[in-house]
């Protein structure tokens, strides 16, 4: 037994940094107590599927690795990235709310004089290691020092391209605090940031930092990053209210009725953040395709247009097999029928929500023609097995 022990004490030491900690403790007897929280693992507000089996799993290795499908995937040119400085984003914003997409789920959002910033990667691979994982396609548009004071650092869920083991280690030595959901806050703390600066939230639960309310909000996902996955963190998305401004980040969902709820409650919203991209047949439940995107901001918003829908989950990172340009097409195509207003930044472009938006679709400059116009999406394929419960995968698709 005492050899046993050992060897088990053994890999884990081998286990790299940034597969993070087990919730335990207090924190994990918290987790037991939450409504959301059911034999043994967190649950989503509908039945989902987390990934392929089976046959299905047979398909996407051949749809991901076939030759042409890969060139697609990626940009054909030089990504254009916005040469935004310190003393840009040192200019308060004149309309009190400003927003700032640094690539994927990364977005800088100027609130009310406070300083939110979501989901930062600036890491050049979501992996665990340095030599393997996808890539980034474009470079961060600027250095996370040069961002400036940020009040805090809110974070949707634990996969890699959320939760960055650099990014945070860099935060960990600033006076930020951290908005994180249930459980996630065993990682941080493993990586060196004090337990007094986190605000560790369930769905529905609520935080204040200055003048703002952060109130973690469900979303339909799943979470993971080590070899074992007890799904014993929870996914999130934010709703965050000022003085003036309401806005909203979806982190990683797949679609879902809650979002009617959610905006019924906390909107409407000056701007959403809308996950848009790695979408799948293949894992329909986990993240939206750009048409279910723009439903569910419609959906915050009360089901008709309103705001401003800026568009994330997309450009920087290779995660899915559809081409690399068309979350960006397809969701100026839904917004559009819909009338709905849609912000199409370049990386690191500043805008107002109640201003000038970005519009420009720049990608086209840099990616293959998309092979067909964006158009609804048909029925799910029955290749897909419906899951008797949510399946564990210990990182992202």
């Amino acid at each position: 037994m005492t050899g046993f022990r050992s060897l088990r004490s053994g890999l884990r030491a081998l286990q790299p940094a940034a597969f993070g900690a087990d919730p335990s403790g207090e924190r994990l007897a918290r987790i037991r107590r939450s409504p959301h929280f059911a034999d043994g693992a967190f649950v989503n507000p509908e039945g989902t599927r987390t990934r392929p089996s089976g046959g299905s799993a047979l398909e996407l290795a051949k749809v991901f690795f076939r030759k042409e499908a890969r060139v697609r995937r990626a940009p054909a040119g030089t990504v254009p990235v916005h040469p935004t400085t310190y003393a840009d984003l040192a200019k308060p914003p004149v309309s009190g709310l400003r927003l700032t997409w640094m690539g994927h789920s990364s977005v800088l959002a100027e609130i009310d004089g406070h300083r939110v910033l979501f989901d930062p990667v600036w890491g050049e691979r979501c992996s665990p290691f340095d030599f393997v994982g996808p890539k980034r396609l474009h470079p961060v548009p600027l250095p996370a020092a040069a961002l400036g004071p940020v009040d805090v650092v809110v974070i949707s869920h634990d996969h890699y391209d959320h939760l960055d083991l650099p990014t945070i280690k860099a935060l960990a030595g600033t006076d930020t605090v951290f908005a994180i959901p249930l459980g996630v806050g065993a990682h941080l703390e493993h990586w060196g940031v004090p337990s007094d600066r986190l605000r560790e939230l369930d769905w529905h639960e609520s935080t204040k930092v200055g003048g703002i309310t952060l109130t973690a909000t469900p979303a339909r996902h799943f979470c993971g990053r080590g070899l074992r996955n007890g799904q014993h963190t929870l996914w999130a998305s934010w709703s965050v209210a000022g003085d003036e401004h309401r806005i909203y980040h979806s982190g990683d969902t797949g679609y879902f009725e809650g979002f009617k709820g959610i905006g019924a409650e906390h909107g409407p919203f000056d701007a959403t953040m809308i996950q848009i991209g790695a979408y799948s047949e293949f894992w329909p439940d986990i993240h939206m395709t750009p048409e279910e995107g723009t439903r569910a901001h419609l959906d915050l918003q009360g089901g008709q247009p309103h705001g401003v829908l800026l568009p994330i989950h997309w450009a920087t990172f290779n995660l899915a097999p559809h081409p690399w340009a068309e979350p960006g097409e397809w969701t100026k195509d839904a917004a559009e029928e819909a009338g709905q207003a849609v912000a199409l930044p370049r990386p690191g472009e500043p805008f107002e929500p109640s201003g000038e938006i970005p519009v420009d679709p720049w990608w086209r400059a840099v990616s293959a023609p998309i092979a067909h116009p964006w158009r609804r999406p048909e029925a799910r394929p029955e290749s897909v097995p419906p899951a008797r419960r949510d399946l564990d995968l210990a990182g992202e698709r």
